[in-house]
């Protein structure tokens, strides 16, 4: 087995690719060999040591893989063995093999290929979840997505026009095309102080910080602020206590204890999939309706770039420069 190691907290050239024994699937788990898998911010938050849930470093990170069982544990039906598959794994999803619980691993669709299916369970069940589960924008409701052109970002854009939302989307101006050909109905420069003339209906914000404020303000009564990240907290490509103090001192305490809110008539919630590990079979069925939408045709995972095991530094430069638009892969050499 191979797989990618954060062999310290640090820059990108801390990652590195070494070998192991195939790991052995226990009972319930089956095997998966691994033909992508994704790269989520949360991976470059735990190289960097801010990511609290991460695994002691030296570690493996990695939330989702799609790829083909090979083996399955006592109690596992070896006809599932050769099945195509995509799962979410609790880290050590950037490596050649991983075992999870049969449950976890999902058959893909007919047609589904491989790279496709590793670019949804992190982001698509992020913005299911901010969209469907808490959002719930009707046609005509105004939904503001910063970090548009990200994974989440364009996810979040596939519920938002099944729900017949309108859109505007915040990123740097060189995405602007982009997204309004993928079908942003505005588009913002995330690099100034440009906002909505409007109030938004519901804000999606992995920003943090500053930015929250912000979001609060520019709600309507009866508004939601949604909030899945802290990315200001990452300026750099190695960790910034600095940058993770201002952040923290940015955000706006005051505002959303329950007295605040209740008196502004607005909400505050927030989404982390990494602690939804106890939910699982609240996460299958929203996944299975996320695999249906998609053989309906109404999502589209983007996928910016896919690159082998051994450039997975520069996977992780990529989301450091804001360079992408979409989903960034990696494959096994």
């Amino acid at each position: 087995m191979r797989s990618i190691w954060i062999s310290k907290p640090g820059p990108p050239s801390v990652l590195e690719v070494r070998e192991s024994p195939d790991p052995q699937p226990q009972p319930g788990e089956v095997r998966i060999v691994v033909q992508a898998t994704g790269v989520n911010f949360a991976d470059l938050m735990a190289r960097t040591g801010t990511y609290p849930d991460a695994p002691p470093i030296p570690c493996v990170v990695g939330y989702e893989v799609a790829g083909e069982i090979d083996a399955v544990g006592e109690g596992v039906d070896p006809a599932r063995i050769g099945e195509p598959v995509l799962s979410l794994c609790r880290f050590g999803g950037y490596s050649s093999h991983r075992c999870v619980p049969a449950s976890q691993a999902v058959r893909r669709p007919k047609g589904m290929d491989a790279q496709t299916a590793a670019a949804i369970p992190v982001t698509y069940l992020t913005a299911y979840l901010m969209l469907r589960i808490y959002g719930r924008p009707t046609p005509g409701e105004r939904v503001l997505v910063h970090s548009a052109a990200g994974g989440v970002g364009l996810a979040a854009l596939d519920l938002c026009k099944l729900a017949k939302a309108e859109t505007w989307g915040m990123a740097g101006k060189s995405k602007h095309d982009f997204l309004l050909k993928r079908g942003y109905d505005h588009v913002l420069d995330s690099h100034s102080d440009a906002w909505p003339a409007e109030k938004m209906d519901v804000i999606l914000d992995p920003v943090g910080g500053a930015s929250w404020k912000r979001g609060l303000d520019g709600l309507r009564a009866g508004g939601k602020l949604i909030c899945f990240g802290f990315s200001a907290s990452a300026t750099g490509e190695s960790r910034s206590l600095w940058s993770l103090l201002r952040t923290g001192l940015q955000v706006p305490w005051l505002r959303i204890n329950p007295v605040s809110l209740m008196n502004e008539n607005k909400g505050v919630m927030g989404v982390n999939m990494g602690h939804l590990w106890e939910e699982s079979e609240r996460v299958s069925g929203w996944l299975a309706e996320i695999l249906t939408l998609w053989e309906q045709g109404h999502i589209h995972p983007h996928i910016h770039a896919t690159l082998p095991f051994s450039q997975a530094a520069e996977a992780h430069s990529i989301l450091h420069r804001r360079e992408n638009m979409g989903k960034v892969l990696l494959t096994p050499d």
